[in-house]
């Protein structure tokens, strides 16, 4: 069985508004939108998932990253993995476009780093529906943050302090 080819996915993050519409015309209200001197936190409800209440993201857009939590809708939930994908990202000041370039890392607490999503990359470059300048950002984007974290031993909060964002993460 092969991998299913989707064209590029884009969201927009309307800051004023804070709401975020998804390439599939989804639009979604957030319970948490702001610009911060990295980039831009957003937190959005999943009333659709049974076991996470709320997607928390971070876009980091001189990192060509998106770092994202899945929050547990029990307290006593075992914390899933942070995410952090490639992307390519801009911005007009209102309006936060971020085009999913379908490669990332998953960060586990406590444990290593490891590259996701790579057969769907593949498949999205061989079609060409990620062009060659695209790939080329995601691979470079992954490969640095998967070698910049084995420098700081796979930890998440060290990483990013190093990258001078001192905020909690996961948020609460």
């Amino acid at each position: 069985m092969g991998t299913a080819i989707t064209p590029q996915l884009v969201d927009v993050v309307d800051t004023f508004t804070a709401s975020r519409t998804y390439s599939s015309g989804t639009t979604r209200h957030l319970r948490t939108c702001q610009v911060e001197r990295w980039g831009l936190r957003t937190e959005c409800p999943t009333p659709e998932d049974p076991f996470h209440d709320a997607e928390v993201t971070w876009l980091l857009p001189t990192l060509n990253l998106r770092l994202t939590h899945q929050r547990p809708r029990s307290r006593h939930a075992k914390a899933g993995p942070s995410v952090l994908t490639a992307v390519r990202a801009t911005s007009d000041g209102r309006h936060w476009r971020t085009t999913d370039l379908l490669l990332g890392l998953e960060a586990p607490t406590g444990m290593r780093a490891r590259i996701v999503q790579s057969e769907e990359f593949a498949a999205a470059v061989a079609s060409q529906v990620i062009r060659v300048g695209d790939a080329d950002l995601a691979m470079c984007t992954v490969h640095k943050t998967l070698e910049e974290f084995s420098q700081f031993r796979h930890d998440l909060s060290s990483w990013l302090a190093y990258k001078h964002i001192f905020d909690v993460w996961p948020p609460y």
